[in-house]
């Protein structure tokens, strides 16, 4: 009872909270909505038993691309009615892109009431007292620890080129000398001098 109770509770506020990020006027507003969303998602993978991915889901999203997208919002200046005044164009594509997916819920509803999938035979065999969280990192650093090596090293370059890309040459760049600030003399650096009364100092 208490479980069917936090599942309609999460999954109204997940929807709700969809719903007012992209209603909502204001960037922040609707930023503050996905974290929302997030955190109420990560309710409802809790409750299915799917820890990790709702770990993923608080780290990751909200501790991460959420925050991100709020300092972006918050940070530049931009002209959020000039960009609004541009949705009609893309009206028909939007509409296309939210039935495609009305349609792929019905079916996967559809799915789930014809019978459960039996996994039995596809799924890797686990004990039912391992924890998620153990069974992953089990699987993940024994059968398939090379695949997430290279899934490293493959975002170790995408960084690289990444800021390759966006690094640019500058003229007239004063960089930094730290031996010869070390090298310099308390004597070189300061000069006593004594104006005369109501007259400056001369550089």
């Amino acid at each position: 009872m208490i479980q069917a109770i936090a599942f309609y509770l999460f999954a109204f506020v997940v929807i709700l909270s969809g719903a007012l990020t992209i209603a909502s006027r204001n960037p922040v507003h609707s930023v503050m909505w996905l974290i929302l969303a997030f955190f109420n998602a990560a309710g409802l993978m809790v409750l299915v038993g799917a820890e990790f991915i709702a770990m993923l889901l608080v780290i990751v999203y909200v501790g991460a691309v959420a925050v991100l997208f709020l300092f972006v919002v918050m940070m530049l200046d931009i002209d959020f009615a000039e960009m609004r005044a541009g949705v009609a164009r893309y009206a028909g594509i939007g509409l296309a892109v939210a039935v495609a997916l009305a349609a792929e819920v019905m079916i996967a509803v559809g799915a789930w009431s014809a019978g459960k999938i039996d996994l039995t035979r596809r799924a890797a065999p686990i004990d039912p007292v391992t924890p998620n969280i153990q069974a992953i990192g089990t699987l993940l650093y024994t059968r398939y620890v090379f695949i997430f090596e290279a899934a490293g090293f493959v975002l170790l370059v995408a960084m690289i080129g990444a800021i390759v890309l966006t690094h640019r040459e500058r003229s007239g760049s004063r960089f930094q000398n730290v031996a010869r600030q070390n090298a310099r003399r308390p004597q070189d650096a300061t000069r006593n001098v004594q104006p005369p009364v109501g007259q400056g100092v001369q550089l």
